[in-house]
């Protein structure tokens, strides 16, 4: 095997090789969906199967799976579509493009869910490229409730063959907005809740947080030796994509795909705690069609302290403006680990990225949320994002739509590189 994943397979190996068949010399990318109870996976890979592919060879893997404590009816469903998967998906490939269907039964209850579901999928597909010594090999995340547009494969491989140092990427993405498919009440809080999602990126980006990019299971790509690097995927039951997403961006050359797009669905889940399908789902038990987002005023603070960085690297005193951020600061014990990174130190570059390794996005919300808790209230998205666009001086119409704001921030997102 090679060896630029020799050490990860040392250390954070998660089940024996699964996958026994040899990997094609020319294989460039590699998508990897779980599938538990998916009705609609043959229809993501029928979308997948649609794309156009040039001078390269792609894999997806789905990984059905699940946990040794769900019912009989639940085990059969998920035995049931891989008996269909291993059947109709030969009718889907061609020379460039092949299907791998991976059953993992009755999977420890403690670990079991979609983060160690993506973990194994995502280590066989190190697993190929380690066979073939390609550490430049792309490893994709994708859902089973996905689609794309049919230049998906050809600008994933644009992204990385323009920049070679390219470590991973955040695929844009849009959720259906109308149709057929859903209830109107289901659009209605798709649309709040995306907006939700790209009002508190943008909102990130203005307040100087340098790893402001969407994080969403199903639209994001890595190069294999960087997955290796930072020690997989995780098993987190709900949120792997942040986290795993949050150790990449720090090492540089992470970059928004604008040019392609996946679709995800706008469907009610309860399979996890927090994410799309469950927002969506305690929008409609509530009766409320408006996302209630993070306030933005409660981005002041940080905005302001983010931006005395020199002084703080200088020794200067500083001024915190906001008792959340002060008391938060505190609790978290900041003064003392300031002093563990000017240490480290020897310059105002190397004490921002450290900082901000301490300040991560995992902080950030952890902050938001406590001062949700004791100083501010949750906030309509529509006034939310009015205020920011507001600030950062975008004209808009004063009695303008969900919709409309939607489009405002979509297109936005997609101008972004």
């Amino acid at each position: 095997m090679s060896c630029f994943a020799d050490k990860y397979f040392e250390r954070f190996n998660s089940r024996e090789q699964l996958i026994r068949e040899n990997s094609n010399k020319n294989l460039g990318l590699v998508v990897v969906i779980p599938c538990y109870s998916e009705p609609d996976i043959l229809i993501a890979l029928k979308s997948l199967s649609k794309c156009r592919i040039l001078n390269k060879t792609v894999e997806i893997i789905t990984v059905v799976n699940f946990s040794e404590n769900e019912s009989d009816i639940i085990k059969k469903y998920n035995i049931d579509t891989f008996n269909i998967l291993e059947e109709k998906t030969l009718e889907l490939e061609n020379p460039n493009l092949k299907f791998i269907n991976i059953m993992c039964e009755n999977m420890p209850a403690k670990d079991a869910g979609v983060g160690l579901a993506r973990k194994i999928g995502m280590d066989e597909a190190l697993r190929r490229f380690a066979v073939l010594d390609k550490p430049n090999g792309i490893i994709a995340g994708f859902d089973a409730d996905s689609l794309v547009d049919d230049n998906y494969f050809v600008e994933i491989f644009k992204q990385f063959e323009k920049n070679p140092k390219t470590t991973g990427c955040s695929i844009y993405f849009e959720h259906p907005t109308s149709g057929n498919n859903f209830s109107d009440e289901i659009y209605r809080n798709i649309t709040s809740y995306e907006l939700h999602l790209r009002y508190y990126n943008q909102a990130l980006k203005y307040i100087g947080f340098p790893y402001a990019f969407q994080t969403l299971g199903s639209s994001f790509a890595v190069r294999a030796d960087v997955y290796a690097k930072q020690g997989g995927m995780n098993k987190k039951k709900a949120g792997e994509d942040f986290y795993f997403l949050h150790k990449v961006m720090p090492l540089g050359h992470f970059y928004n795909l604008n040019t392609t797009r996946v679709i995800p669905s706008p469907r009610i889940s309860d399979r996890v705690p927090f994410g799309t399908g469950a927002a969506v789902g305690k929008m409609k038990e509530s009766g409320i069609s408006e996302f209630q987002t993070y306030n933005f005023d409660s981005f002041a603070g940080l905005k302001n302290f983010f931006e005395q960085i020199p002084d703080l690297f200088l020794g200067k005193t500083t001024d915190i403006q906001e008792e959340s951020l002060f008391i938060f600061l505190k609790m978290n014990n900041f003064d003392s680990d300031l002093l563990k990174i000017k240490a480290h130190s020897p310059n105002i570059k190397i004490f921002t990225k450290r900082f901000f390794d301490w300040f991560d996005a995992f902080r950030i919300m952890k902050y938001l949320n406590f001062a949700h808790e004791n100083y501010f209230m949750k906030q309509n998205v529509n006034e939310a994002v009015t205020q920011l666009l507001n600030k950062t001086q975008i004209p808009f119409d004063n009695d303008i739509s969900t919709n409309q704001l939607l489009d405002i921030f979509r297109q936005i997102e997609r101008n972004q590189q």
